[in-house]
């Protein structure tokens, strides 16, 4: 079953995030994404973090190649119009279908500060981008060869205030055209509990973000990024753990647990320690 059919369904969903190389050899992405070959899907970053690095587009097509099924991330940073179609076209051409829309970190907060910000097209623009494709036509009203077919996702911070915004853009987003929504980093299930209150009714999946916090700097880290709530009773077990890694696996492997009762999935992000992830899943069970 493909990653499109599995949103309809009632299955709890269980997707990760990879980050390509920052170069071209690919020997830790292949064995990072090895450890999630029986996941639903698995997400290719598009230079996160404002950091250059191996496009999200080869690298899923590298997936595709393992037999796993990629979302390729397509942030708005970067490419203007032209270029944001031309990505969307060639992601089918390779077999890629699941794409994720986001607006990407600003360059000032990355490696080139004074890089250029692109923002041609917001996220909600490039939903409708992808759904202006399938029906034959591009932005410039030009007929294409071939029409595209998308599984089309958006992001939503239900940590983000006011949360009343986050749920208007979670709706518009719908409306335009997005399937699925992954979230940015949860880490209080009773506060992500009350946001999926106000859009359940909507029925689409949602997949909170669930990060795993590999030290006490790497949380330090994560506070500092807005939207981000790390309750006090997770900071502690951290700050005082005997092994900080070993305890985010199980504060993952919690959390999960606790959303597996109401929650449609989960987005896990280990950030460079995939190998991780099985353990996280197993021990959610």
């Amino acid at each position: 079953m493909k990653f499109k059919e599995k949103i309809k369904s009632d299955k709890f969903l269980i997707t990760a995030e990879l980050f390509p190389p920052k170069g071209v050899n690919i020997c830790s992405f292949l064995r990072r994404a090895d450890c999630l070959a029986g996941l639903d899907a698995v997400n290719v970053t598009d230079n996160q973090r404002a950091s250059m690095r191996a496009g999200s587009l080869a690298m899923s097509k590298v997936l595709v190649d393992r037999g796993i099924e990629p979302v390729v991330q397509i942030t708005a940073r970067d490419k203007n119009r032209i270029a944001l179609q031309s990505e969307m076209l060639s992601a089918n051409i390779l077999g890629i279908e699941n794409i994720l829309f986001l607006s990407g970190d600003h360059p000032k907060t990355g490696e080139y500060p004074t890089a250029k910000a692109v923002y041609d097209l917001d996220t909600i623009h490039l939903i409708r981008t992808a759904r202006l494709l399938e029906t034959g036509v591009d932005l410039a009203g030009k007929k294409l060869f071939g029409n595209p077919k998308f599984c089309v996702g958006a992001v939503v911070n239900p940590s983000a205030q006011p949360s009343d915004l986050q749920t208007l853009m979670f709706e518009k987003k719908i409306k335009a055209g997005a399937e699925f929504f992954q979230t940015q980093a949860i880490f209080d299930v009773q506060q992500y509990k009350e946001f999926f209150a106000k859009i359940k009714h909507l029925k689409i999946k949602t997949l909170p973000g669930i990060i795993l916090i590999k030290s006490s700097q790497f949380m330090r880290f994560m506070q500092d990024l807005p939207g981000v709530n790390i309750p006090q009773k997770i900071q502690d077990r951290i700050n005082f753990a005997s092994n900080p890694l070993e305890e985010g696996i199980k504060i993952c492997s919690e959390i999960i647990r606790d959303l597996r009762s109401f929650a449609d999935g989960v987005h896990i992000m280990a950030i460079g320690i995939e190998e991780c992830i099985p353990k996280i899943i197993k021990n959610s069970l």
